[in-house]
């Protein structure tokens, strides 16, 4: 199905909305409870207005604060957070986040809009949405 060009599918359309995030002030601790659930791969850091300003997985704990020797209690996420590989508008249209996502290998992508974090676009979600908005094939006329 392509639609005229007002009508594109946008990422913000297809985005899992309001990811679970961690602000800067939050402690490494805080961060290895939220990781420590094995589906959980990483959370996002946002400052007091909202801003992405990191993310943190498991192996930025291990290498940040661990192997550093740091306090888990006292070490801010905003000390350790790294910046995310990347991110995608949320008014991206659908079919070229589909091509950014294949390009960069990505499985999830942080959706910001003006620089604050509102989704995550995952390439399964992604995925299926696309194969919705196709429909089914047209059969043959033999």
């Amino acid at each position: 199905m392509t639609l005229a060009d007002d009508q594109t599918m946008r990422v913000r359309e297809a985005m899992i909305a309001e990811p679970r995030s961690l602000t800067t002030a939050d402690t490494a601790r805080v961060a290895g409870e939220v990781l420590t659930p094995p589906e959980v791969r990483a959370v996002y850091v946002v400052d007091d207005q909202g801003k992405l300003s990191g993310v943190v997985t498991r192996k930025t704990l291990v290498a940040r604060v661990v192997a550093e020797g740091r306090d888990p209690n006292a070490t801010t996420l905003g000390d350790v957070a790294e910046a995310p590989y990347y991110t995608i508008d949320a008014d991206t249209p659908l079919d070229e986040a589909y091509r950014f996502i294949e390009e960069h290998d990505a499985e999830r992508v942080p959706v910001v809009d003006e620089g604050r974090l509102v989704g995550v676009l995952s390439r399964a979600v992604l995925q299926r949405r696309l194969a919705e908005d196709e429909g089914p094939p047209e059969p043959d006329e033999s």
